[in-house]
């Protein structure tokens, strides 16, 4: 999974990237310190991996990873290229979810590029833009395929497809606003658009506001009266605070949230959000040369989920030996969970879990 943080700048963009990455990408007070892409791999925290490689007695645990992509700023005009606009939005194009960093902080230090505190308008010119370089798209796709109908008549629908999809983007609407049919959503993901990505609002606040509770920030409550518009998601976060947390132990770091009344770090909260997002799944495969979580979408079967292994796996799918982690916990032991068993033999049409650990049989 690679997501995009993306942002105006000095919104505290890189410094969550940095934070959350501990990539150490720059980060200063002017504008586009952020040029090219910094590209940090952050692992996925699952504390099911621990117990299963303790129990198996794994040489070693490989988690599943996001990639998180720090792409520079944005200013208005950025798609006819202005500032960093082209580059923004060539890499922006290869992202699975944008992390739309909002700044939600009044601070005289810290310089906006227009010069004042106004969320609604920061969002509304990345999202203006974004806008704009679908339309661009959206145009050259309506006048390929009506190129296409003129030898076959089946790309007519596609037209009237684009058509609406262009007169949604006019009225300054994110295409992931639409509703498609089956066939339409198919043909839509052959339509690299950047306004059908999932989008999380990570609305950045100060750290006294954090502390005192992020429900009296009025800027939260604008950018989320926004965002419910859109079917995007909020993530209410403090940069600063998770710049803090990444030079803490791992006890100092789990006392300093439970003094914020928080149960989890920013990081973890965003990887969570990202998979309810992306609607994604792990599953695992646990015996003694290693552990290891695998992420797949919600709803994928077996052979497919195999697939993610090794594309052997499900060419040559036979069936797949499941358990729940629960279930095998409660065992104690793979052995033990044969011995009542719990273990199940699923062939093609099973549709994988959360948590399920897995042993695919194959033969090629």
């Amino acid at each position: 999974m690679k997501l995009g943080i993306v942002g105006l700048p000095n919104v505290g963009k890189s410094t969550l990237f940095n934070a959350i990455t501990n990539a150490g990408a720059p980060s200063a007070n002017y504008p586009f310190c952020t040029i090219d892409p910094n590209v940090g791999v952050v692992c996925v925290p699952d504390k099911r991996l621990d117990t299963l490689a303790e129990m198996n007695k794994s040489k070693k645990i490989v988690p599943a990873i996001i990639e998180f992509v720090d792409i520079a700023g944005l200013v208005k005009g950025a798609s006819k290229g202005e500032g960093l606009g082209n580059k923004f939005l060539g890499n922006i194009r290869e992202v699975d979810a944008i992390v739309h960093v909002v700044r939600c902080f009044e601070d005289d230090n810290i310089v906006h590029v227009d010069g004042s505190i106004d969320p609604i308008r920061d969002m509304d010119t990345i999202n203006l833009e974004l806008i704009l370089a679908d339309l661009e798209m959206v145009d050259r796709q309506i006048d390929r395929n009506a190129k296409l109908a003129k030898g076959d008549k089946k790309y007519n629908a596609w037209v009237d497809l684009l058509t609406r999809v262009k007169k949604t983007l006019e009225d300054e609407k994110f295409a992931s606003t639409m509703e498609f049919d089956e066939e339409e959503t198919a043909f839509m993901k052959t339509v690299p658009l950047l306004t059908a990505k999932p989008v999380i609002y990570a609305a950045n606040m100060s750290e006294e506001e954090f502390a005192a509770g992020v429900e009296d920030n009025p800027y939260l409550a604008a950018v989320r009266d926004r965002a419910k518009k859109e079917n995007a998601q909020v993530l209410p976060i403090c940069a600063r605070v998770e710049e803090e947390i990444t030079e803490l132990s791992e006890e100092e770091k789990l006392m300093f949230l439970q003094e914020l009344g928080l149960e989890q770090s920013g990081l973890d909260r965003l990887i969570s959000t990202c998979y309810t997002l992306l609607d994604l799944i792990s599953f695992i495969t646990s015996g003694e040369m290693e552990t290891k979580a695998w992420t797949v979408v919600k709803g994928t079967k077996a052979p497919q989920a195999a697939g993610k292994i090794h594309s052997d796996f499900e060419r040559g799918f036979i069936r797949a030996e499941v358990i729940s982690y629960d279930d095998l916990i409660s065992c104690g032991s793979m052995a033990a969970a044969r011995e009542k068993g719990l273990i199940r033999s699923e062939g093609k049409e099973y549709v994988v879990c959360d948590g399920d650990v897995v042993l695919f049989r194959f033969n090629v």
